[in-house]
């Protein structure tokens, strides 16, 4: 039921970013054209890393990558491997994990954050900043895939936290 809710809150600022007629697919600019890719991974924050790989490997029958530290971003991640996408459980690493904070706010974890892949990460990062849209970093980092990845600040996105990561 718990998992249920925050399918349905995920949705639901889903359906947010969708009603406020943010398209971010073709987005042209100047001569620059990018598109959006598929869904690379809803990312939970979980307060317990060992009890939710647990859930997902010994309950669901999932796939399950082993930790991951990932000191420049302040967490420890474990990917679930899914037919069509991936979960990214997140856990705080570190005094200043931006993760501490949102387990503060939702002690019992929740969804933090949607990857959606682009073909030129660059010019997205260009193109929504010329629309207004702001990042939550000066420039792209490598992310938990090795990979260009930026997030977008969810009061520019339908009040969902996204993450941009090249194709």
């Amino acid at each position: 039921n718990e998992y249920k809710s925050y399918l349905r809150m995920f949705l639901r600022s889903l359906a947010g970013v969708i009603r406020k007629g943010i398209n971010l697919t073709n987005v042209r600019c100047s001569s620059t054209i990018w598109n959006l890719g598929i869904l690379n991974h809803t990312a939970i924050a979980v307060p317990d890393l060992d009890k939710s790989v647990t859930f997902y490997r010994d309950v669901l029958g999932a796939k399950v990558s082993e930790p991951e530290d990932l000191p420049e971003h302040g967490v420890t991640v474990v990917f679930v491997n899914l037919p069509n996408t991936k979960i990214e459980l997140l856990y705080p690493l570190g005094e200043k994990s931006p993760i501490t904070g949102f387990l503060g706010k939702n002690p019992s974890g929740g969804i933090h954050h949607i990857c959606i892949e682009v073909d030129d990460i660059e010019a997205a990062v260009f193109t929504l900043k010329e629309k207004g849209i702001r990042m939550l970093s000066e420039k792209t980092r490598i992310g938990a895939h090795g990979k260009p990845v930026m997030f977008l600040h969810p009061k520019d996105c339908g009040g969902v936290l996204m993450e941009l990561e090249q194709k």
